[in-house]
């Protein structure tokens, strides 16, 4: 079929690129002196219903968005012969992908490109658009006066409504940027499935080696040292096989890219030792972090150590601040050696000190049982308020209650299992006439 000189108003230039389902064409809008880019569905496509449906979808979609990040939609219409088309803008320097292939990229620029994408995933998401296939050469790079670039996220031929996509939906995207879970048939998708694909397009802009299988992914630092760890730890999380292990959203994932100087939450770390006074769990690790909005949800906190091995539920109050790297058993009277640990509290830098109005959770792991070791601390200025024994799920022990004046209350607590290979510590401070403990141990999950 002969392809026409002109599409409605628009003059033909050439012919930008072709897949599957559609051909792209480099136009001239004489009436607005511009060009654009139109998008016209393949001949062979166009009596398929389903196929013509999707295209048009797609079209609505992007004009949905309404993002500068994303490829917007000016216009839209059909050929004589039947064939729908849409016009959008003109992306003039190609996409991460023809930038990719021009060589290895500064880290700063892929850093910052990252975080650009990031945020126009971000406002689909807002939208209410999943995209489902977002990779390097489907990120358009086009020029701003100034000798600026701007990105512009485009395809969205796989895109779902985020309404829809928490249904039955079918596999679907690029190897080495597709989480797990979009994989094959699924009970519903989320942002966090586009979150995977934005660690694995910076991954590829960092290290100019697409990501491997998940769960199977080589270090960037490994493939590219001079890459800084923190970027590393955010790429990593980013790229998590259980969707609950990610960031919670694509804004979340670009802020912390444009975070400078701090080590990043739920990702292992090197271990270093904070030593905590008063007989109060030593952490391991390089500090500490705010809990930011999106890790917040009906009325809870939910977080991880390191190690992934500990998983808690706290209050939303008590979540301001999370350090998860371990701790050292020794400074409870165990033998010494770094283990499994996490505190999340309103201020981890007043937890120390019991005349702080501080709540929250410390828990640790110990190859040992710590009871009677715990049994012996004390809180010089608290009362002895008694203890009880405990259940979290097949995990049982003792608790140990102080009574603090003007702060509130300290409850030391010993977790054993049958078969299990360690034994649990936990330690929860809350303010005078709070008693969240029994909720916090009964989402309390320990693999151990």
């Amino acid at each position: 079929m002969m392809s026409p000189e002109m599409i409605g108003r628009y003059r033909l230039e050439e012919e930008l690129g072709a897949g599957a389902f559609a051909v792209v064409w480099l136009a001239r809008d004489d009436a607005l002196e511009t060009a654009v880019a139109i998008k016209v569905m393949a001949g062979h496509w166009a009596r398929r219903a389903d196929v013509r449906e999707r295209f048009l979808a797609e079209a609505r979609l992007l004009r949905q968005a309404s993002s500068p990040q994303v490829a917007q939609v000016f216009d839209i219409g059909e050929l004589p012969d039947g064939r729908p088309y849409f016009v959008m803008e003109h992306a003039d320097r190609g996409t991460l992908a023809d930038r990719l292939a021009e060589g290895t990229l500064p880290v700063a620029e892929a850093v910052r490109l990252t975080a650009e994408v990031a945020r126009g995933a971000a406002d689909l998401h807002e939208a209410g658009i999943l995209h489902r296939d977002l990779k390097p050469s489907n990120v358009l790079v086009r020029s701003v006066p100034g000798g600026r670039e701007r990105l512009l996220i485009a395809d969205l031929g796989l895109a779902k409504s985020l309404a829809h996509a928490s249904g039955l939906t079918m596999g679907a995207g690029s190897a080495g940027y597709m989480p797990p879970e979009q994989m094959g048939p699924t009970a519903g998708l989320d942002e966090r499935a586009d979150v995977y694909s934005l660690g694995a397009i910076g991954y590829h802009l960092l290290t100019g080696t697409v990501p491997g299988p998940p769960g199977q992914i080589v270090a960037p630092r490994a493939l590219r040292p001079e890459i800084p760890a923190r970027v590393e730890q955010v790429l990593l999380r980013a790229m998590r096989p259980e969707r609950d292990d990610r960031w919670p959203s694509a804004r979340a994932f670009a802020a912390e890219l444009g975070r400078p100087g701090r080590s990043v939450p739920g990702v292992r770390r090197r271990w270093r030792w904070l030593a905590v006074p008063a007989a109060v769990a030593v952490l391991a690790g390089g500090g500490y972090y705010a809990l930011t909005t999106p890790w917040h949800g009906s009325g809870t906190v939910s977080v991880q150590d390191g190690s992934g091995r500990i998983h808690l539920k706290v209050p939303d109050p008590w979540g301001g601040q999370l350090a998860d790297s371990g701790w050292d058993p020794s400074t409870v009277g165990g033998k010494g050696g770094r283990q499994p640990g996490l505190l999340v509290a309103a201020s981890v830098a007043d937890w120390p000190d019991l005349r702080a109005e501080d709540e929250g959770v410390f828990a640790g792991l110990s190859p040992q049982d710590l009871g009677r070791r715990v049994d012996g601390i004390t809180h010089p200025g608290c009362r002895d308020g008694g203890r009880h024994t405990v259940r979290a799920g097949r995990w049982q022990g003792v608790d140990r209650r102080f009574d603090c004046p003007g702060t509130g209350t300290v409850e030391e607590i010993t977790l054993s299992a049958p078969g299990a290979s360690a034994h649990a510590y936990v330690q929860v401070r809350q303010s005078a006439g709070s008693d969240e403990t029994r909720r916090v141990l009964s989402d309390l999950r320990i693999s151990a």
